[in-house]
């Protein structure tokens, strides 16, 4: 609260106090005495007692005088403040001789007033008879005295209103600030994920056609031409490096239509057990080209799921595949492939020796084109869909995948697959 706002709190109590002051003081002028009745007549003759104006205060009751003292505190927009008042006579000098009327606590209120006035208002106004009137000479001396206790609290009150629609309006100012930078986050994110997306893609589809076109090259040559074992050989790379392009495509198509949500699952009854086996078979080559080797200890007894036949292979396949990829140079890549099972779920652990993730990469692993950051190097090829096609595909078979991760030591990659019903 400041001073100003203080000094203008008060001047609106003075202002109500002379209202009520000036509305008192029409009654003032033309008050006569309550016995009107002049003294009875004497033997030696009569006489008249010279009538005299009475006080304010025998006109009204302390609750009518309390009753426009609040009309006027509400129209000034004090309608809140407490205060007690009193009207009282005073003599020539101004000090009072008698207290005729006064609200239940203003006694209270006097006293501290008397000792200690720095947190309450003291508001003294006389009632003086109109100009011109009967009583303007013979009136008695009276004032109105409007105490207004505790005036900090009293301010805050009446500026509550002010204050809480101030506050609401800076959380809103601050609200737009903040959607607006997150906004903007966003959209510089979503543009560095464009760009590094736009990058992988054309060293994708680059490096096939720059091979394709170097067979295509080779197969021109007449030596070539002669040679059935060549042109055979130049034919299988042409071939191998359209459907790699045709899987990439697949790729993005498939995480298109994850984004559109219109990939229906197709559950049949599954074992886990023999999807494992049968996708791990696909990467022996790989790892024997490393001289890397993958562990299968496929412990769960029951392994019944219901799940779909392409994506949940796939999911599995999308794990070993990136164990090999980001596997460490000149180190023979380690895989370890476990599964447990207890009454209601079964559990499939993916174990690696890799070059393992930060803390920072781990919790962003799962978002859509997220790849960790090597530059522009592009050793590890992929457009980071992978991974967010896992956790799709898991959270589709209402299942739950979490990853434990050193960076410079490996991953662990853990999913949880409620078991089939009713095998009977």
């Amino acid at each position: 609260m400041t001073l100003v706002e203080k000094k203008h709190f008060i001047e609106k109590a003075e202002k109500a106090t002379i209202i009520v002051a000036n509305e008192l003081s029409e009654y003032k002028g033309n008050m006569l005495a309550q016995n009107t009745t002049p003294f009875p007549l004497k033997q030696d003759g009569f006489s008249l007692d010279i009538l005299r104006p009475n006080t304010v205060a025998s006109r009204f009751t302390a609750a009518q005088i309390g009753d426009k003292l609040k009309k006027a505190f509400a129209s000034n927009d004090l309608a809140k403040t407490h205060f007690e008042f009193a009207l009282a006579s005073t003599n020539p000098y101004g000090e009072v001789t008698y207290v005729e009327r006064q609200s239940a606590n203003f006694g209270i209120f006097f006293e501290k007033v008397m000792t200690d006035s720095s947190n309450i208002k003291s508001i003294i106004y006389p009632i003086q008879p109109l100009s011109g009137s009967i009583a303007e000479n013979l009136a008695p001396r009276e004032i109105i005295w409007v105490i207004v206790p505790n005036t900090n609290t009293a301010v805050l009150k009446e500026l509550s209103f002010r204050i809480a629609l101030a506050c609401l309006f800076t959380i809103i100012i601050f609200a737009a600030f903040y959607l607006t930078l997150n906004t903007m986050l966003r959209q510089k994110k979503l543009s560095e994920i464009k760009n590094d997306f736009i990058n992988n893609m054309t060293h994708e589809f680059k490096t096939p056609l720059a091979t394709i076109s170097l067979a295509v090259d080779a197969m021109k040559n007449d030596k070539v031409l002669s040679d059935r074992e060549k042109i055979g050989y130049f034919s299988s790379i042409i071939k191998e490096e359209n459907q790699r392009m045709n899987r990439q495509v697949e790729t993005i198509l498939r995480a298109a239509l994850l984004d559109k949500q219109e990939v229906d699952l197709m559950l049949k009854p599954t074992h886990v057990n023999e999807v494992i086996k049968d996708v791990a078979d696909n990467f022996k080559l790989q790892l024997e080209d490393k001289a890397g080797k993958l562990d299968l200890e496929l412990k769960a007894a029951n392994d019944f799921i219901e799940a779909d036949e392409v994506h949940f292979p796939n999911l599995i396949n999308n794990l070993i595949d990136n164990a090999v990829k980001y596997s460490k140079e000149n180190v023979a890549p380690e895989i370890k492939i476990s599964t447990i099972a207890n009454g209601k779920n079964i559990t499939i652990r993916l174990e690696d020796n890799g070059i393992g993730m930060s803390k920072e990469t781990v919790k962003k692993i799962f978002e859509k084109f997220y790849r960790a950051h090597t530059g522009n190097i592009h050793n590890v090829k992929g457009f980071g869909l992978g991974l967010s096609y896992v956790k799709t595909m898991v959270d589709a078979h209402d299942g739950h995948i979490k990853v434990d991760s050193v960076l410079g030591k490996g991953s662990t990659f853990t999913i949880e697959l409620p078991l089939k019903k009713n095998q009977g």
